[in-house]
């Protein structure tokens, strides 16, 4: 009842700002309002919102961050790119899940430690059906994070694996020294204390390649290895995220909420990717604006799914103590022509950055039930935020989206109404212009817009309320086509820039963007 009120008294305020406009004889290009309801600021967005993924999947581990210990070529220490640590911590990663991914419930990890020269190869069944030799491996990965600054999120294998073999896992990465053999074995292999791991996931896309499982099925099967994470009061710590929901099942959710014991999970995952259709995804990199079109309706998508999903677990955990994990998400295109078809590389345009950018302000304006979500993948797969070629590294617009965004990393979310104009396209509609907004610790305002619209500029009056503004300065990503990139040869080619369109006037501020544009816009 409460979610049907509130969504009747922000119809009602759209009405009345709708009318405001209206009798303002403001034209339908400039009827963007967003209000500012400062003063009913309670959630915090966590900065866990912007994590990332990194699968072994195509050149995301090997020729991605990992290049090997003997490689002289490629700047690295202990094999790790070191072109591509400064970047990412630039970006300040907050969150990193590996190792899958489809490929989690195909890992036993005690393959990846111990001497490499004495590691069991693999065959990589889901990503192209590449030989890997386990060079890079648990003590990597962690020793990785730690250089990252970023917390590492594991998943582990319930779909081929014991629930043995992941508390074994647990103990290997986080018990203390010479409390239990499988610590010993970490010591042996050079690492005599703990490495600090919070986030473990209980398989993944259990509804598909992690077992192809009922949601009841999956419920039992998820209590049974959840048992043997910890003891029964979880005395260790251990986050508990249980695969979710693809998409719109909401059957999924409904029952890991019903059948699942609060003492034993945290949070429940939820996948979902902007594709335009799965049997004929199109080019990453040249596309009709129809294309695009279609790309951005699955993208605010996101809107209705985690809305829904939060209802359903409203309803179990009313004081929301459980949070919805978006662990997979991203645009997801055909392969760039002639790359192996099963490691799904493909470019990174303005597109991707309207994806990012109106994302991330859905997840931040429901930070009250999203306390966590990974952008897929990182590096050369998918969405990814950097992309190498032998010693050349890029980063990619929506690397500049996201980094522009961090300002929002663990500030007090500002609810906000926004009234936007339809961007329009061959009869079809969606809203030009989405937002969020947040106050930092040292109480610096920010708020992030976009303007997906192809083709308009969009001029926004932002109401303030009892913010108090004295300056604002901004900074824009922008680009003359939608399908601009960066190349190994430009890689600057798309770059974010000072943005100084933007005034305020007491209370008010106002902006244009231009056409497919993401600001950000800092008030103090």
């Amino acid at each position: 009842m409460f979610n049907i009120l509130n969504e009747m008294k922000m119809k009602l305020i759209t009405r009345f700002l709708l009318g405001i406009a209206v009798l303002s004889g403001i034209t339908v290009k400039a009827q963007n309002y967003v209000v500012l309801h400062a003063d009913k600021a309670a959630d915090t967005i966590n900065k866990n919102i912007y994590g990332h993924f990194a699968e072994h999947l195509g050149h995301c581990i090997y020729g991605g961050f990992y290049v090997g210990d003997n490689n002289k070529k490629i700047p690295n220490k202990n094999g790790i790119r070191l072109d591509v640590i400064e970047a990412l911590k630039k970006l300040k990663v907050p969150v990193l899940r590996w190792p899958g991914g489809c490929f989690a419930d195909t890992y036993h990890w005690k393959d990846g430690i111990g001497p490499k020269d004495q590691r069991p190869s693999m065959l990589n069944i889901w990503w192209g059906n590449v030989k890997e030799d386990n060079s890079f491996g648990t003590n990597e990965f962690l020793n990785m994070c730690e250089v990252l600054g970023a917390e590492p999120y594991l998943s582990g294998n319930v779909g081929s694996g014991t629930p043995q073999e992941l508390a074994d896992w647990i103990k290997y990465t986080t018990h203390p020294a010479n409390s239990s053999p499988m610590p010993e074995l970490r010591a042996k292999y050079g690492r005599p204390n703990p490495w600090k791991v919070k986030y473990w996931g209980l398989g993944n896309e259990a509804w598909g390649c992690g077992g192809n499982m009922t949601a009841e099925y999956y419920a039992n099967v998820y209590r049974q290895y959840a048992t043997f994470m910890t003891d029964w009061n979880n005395s260790d710590g251990i986050y508990r995220i249980a695969s979710g929901a693809s998409d719109d099942d909401y059957h999924w959710t409904e029952v890991l909420m019903k059948e699942l014991p609060p003492k034993m999970f945290n949070a429940l995952g939820l996948h979902h990717y902007s594709v335009i259709d799965w049997s004929k995804k199109g080019s990453s990199n040249e596309f009709s604006e129809s294309e695009y079109f279609t790309t951005m309706e699955r993208a605010l998508l996101m809107e209705e799914l985690v809305t829904k999903h939060s209802a359903i677990m409203d309803k179990y955990d009313p004081k929301k103590t459980k949070a919805l994990a978006v662990d997979e998400w991203g645009g997801w295109y055909d392969v760039m022509q002639g790359t192996n078809e099963g490691f799904l590389f493909q470019q990174n345009t303005m597109r991707d950055a309207m994806i990012a950018g109106a994302t991330l302000n859905i997840f931040n304006n429901h930070c009250d039930r999203v306390k966590m979500a990974n952008l897929a993948q990182i590096i050369n797969v998918l969405q990814a935020v950097i992309l190498t070629s032998e010693e050349k590294m890029i980063v990619t617009p929506t690397y500049h989206v996201m980094e522009m965004y961090n300002v929002h990393h663990d500030a007090l979310m500002l609810p906000l109404t926004v009234v936007s104009s339809d961007y329009v396209l061959g009869g079809k509609k969606l809203p030009a212009v989405s937002a969020s907004a947040s106050k930092d610790k040292n109480g610096a305002v920010h708020i992030s817009l976009v303007n997906i619209d192809a083709a308009k500029e969009q001029t926004i009056t932002i109401q303030l309320g009892n913010i108090k503004a004295g300056s604002v300065t901004g900074r824009i990503l922008q680009s003359s086509k939608l399908q601009n990139h960066n190349t190994f040869d430009k890689p600057d080619a798309v770059t974010p820039a000072t943005f100084t369109n933007a005034k305020v006037t007491g209370q008010e501020l106002k902006i244009t963007l231009p056409a497919f544009s993401v600001v950000v816009l800092e008030l103090k």
